[in-house]
């Protein structure tokens, strides 16, 4: 894909999931619009209204698996995890935001689950290993164990103090994987 393709492809992704967590049935014209690209362009890109959604959706678990070894490069692996559990916050309260246009999007036949659950598992695991082999966590905490620890995440009211309540949750799960870290 050409780079200015590529970017407007991204601009249509950003701007769609703000209308879409705003109004599960926002207008794609005036996501069009918002995004600077004519109609042919965000046909082009995106012919229907499923197509975009499931789109923002995996564009938004990309955007935060791909977080993990950016945090990784440039922190310490506690903090890189850390930040990447707010990052994954984030995500989760747009997701929420979403549910009605997902609900609208798919049927019964569409798993999303091939879509997010894979690539965050292994995110998760990256930040995990780097973790463990630095000493910062606890040993032998699985992805599995790190996201039923956090499910708790997913029943935070997007409506409310959310920031608040998961910045909580997320410093006693952090606070749960240094116990018994061998470099503390």
């Amino acid at each position: 894909m050409r780079s200015d393709a590529q970017r407007n492809r991204e601009r249509i992704l950003e701007v769609a999931l703000v209308e879409l967590t705003r109004a599960s049935d926002a207008p794609l014209s005036a996501i069009a619009k918002k995004a600077g690209v004519g109609q042919g362009t965000f046909y082009r890109n995106f012919p229907n209204r499923e197509a975009l959604v499931l789109e923002v959706y995996r564009y938004e678990v990309q955007q935060v698996c791909d977080a993990a070894c950016q945090l990784l490069r440039t922190r310490a692996p506690d903090q890189a995890l850390r930040e990447w559990m707010d990052r994954l916050v984030r995500y989760a309260m747009a997701k929420a935001g979403l549910a009605d246009a997902i609900r609208r999007a798919t049927s019964a036949l569409v798993s999303l689950s091939g879509v997010g659950h894979g690539p965050l598992t292994e995110a998760v695991a990256h930040l995990l290993r780097a973790n463990e082999e630095a000493g910062t966590i606890r040993p032998g905490v699985t992805p599995d164990d790190f996201l039923l620890a956090i499910a708790g995440l997913w029943q935070i009211d997007p409506h409310g103090d959310w920031q608040t309540r998961a910045g909580r949750l997320m410093d006693l799960v952090m606070d749960g994987l240094r116990a018994g870290a061998p470099g503390r």
